[in-house]
């Protein structure tokens, strides 16, 4: 009989553990919008754009290290200004593509969160393979 309630306690404590944890991953989720719909919602997004590398990229270390600002283009070519609370990623210039996660507040978006894709460093090699073949 003690064997048993041994086994609903450890089942118990193991079924609270992974509700707790799925709860702390959902609050992480967030949706895919474009700055248009970013402005229609309150809670935080991804959107997915493009560096505008005729805009400035603002980032003094000297007088603010976690402070850097630049400006990306969504799918839908709307520009706005991003405004990230960390330092400025390295090789931040040669991105592809730009995940921002945050919120739209007036015309800067407040990213909590940055991911970038970058070009492959073997790219040019694939290249030559396949010219080869």
């Amino acid at each position: 009989m003690k064997n048993i309630k041994k086994i609903h306690v450890v089942a118990g404590i193991m079924a609270v553990a992974g509700i707790f944890m799925l709860l702390s991953a959902s609050k992480d989720l967030s949706t895919y919008a474009t700055f248009a719909e970013a402005s229609k919602v309150k809670k935080a997004v991804k959107v997915v754009g493009v560096l505008s590398k005729d805009k400035p990229m603002v980032y003094q270390p000297e007088v603010d290290p976690n402070l850097f600002t630049f400006f990306i283009k969504d799918q839908d070519g709307v520009e706005r200004r991003v405004i990230l609370n960390e330092a400025k990623p390295q090789d931040f210039e040669l991105s592809e593509q730009i995940v921002v996660t945050g919120k739209l507040r007036e015309n800067d978006f407040i990213a909590s969160s940055l991911l970038m894709k970058c070009p492959s460093k073997y790219k040019d090699a694939e290249i030559s393979v396949r010219g080869d073949s």
